[in-house]
């Protein structure tokens, strides 16, 4: 006899063991930078520099800007005003807290400046996010191999699964 209370756990219990699976058919994760790296959102920082080490960057990718509350802010703006430091009509703003994440979320350039006057000592980024790069193609050879492997891994999961949900009901 099944206890209505045991039942929200055994609804729940397909879709964690289900979410593996989506993991392994994901042609790819979205990566979180820290701009800046471990001195974050700084006056002193070479971004150009930073930006260099970090590229490519993707459509999904999150830049994550680590700043000191009320000594700067993360100011989005078009390139004329990347150029000049002029944060007058922002894309957008952000100064509260101590963070800001913020997601590449279409394939362009984008410009982010601080506002409050170090953007002239170079506290300033440019971003461009590129669309996902085309799947991996299977390996020159023997492309037989390549099916029964993915396979196997799907396999594997889909039968520990299998055993586990048999556990439970």
């Amino acid at each position: 006899m099944t206890s209505l209370y045991n039942l929200p756990i055994k609804a729940m219990t397909l879709p964690v063991l289900l979410f593996p699976l989506f993991l392994l058919s994901s042609p790819g994760f979205a990566n979180k930078y820290t701009v800046g790296d471990e001195k974050g959102w700084n006056p002193g920082v070479n971004y150009t520099t930073w930006v260099n080490k970090h590229s490519p960057f993707h459509i999904g990718d999150w830049l994550v800007f680590y700043y000191q509350s009320g000594m700067a802010d993360v100011v989005q703006v078009d390139e004329t005003a990347y150029n000049k430091c002029d944060a007058s009509h922002p894309i957008s703003n952000y100064s509260k807290g101590r963070s800001y994440a913020f997601e590449l979320n279409h394939t362009k350039r984008y410009y982010f400046i601080c506002s409050y006057g170090y953007c002239y000592q170079g506290m300033k980024v440019s971003i461009l996010a590129q669309p996902l790069p085309p799947p991996s193609p299977p390996p020159s050879g023997d492309k037989s191999a390549a099916i029964p492997v993915a396979f196997a891994q799907i396999s594997a999961a889909a039968v520990a699964a299998a055993a586990f949900l048999s556990l439970l009901f």
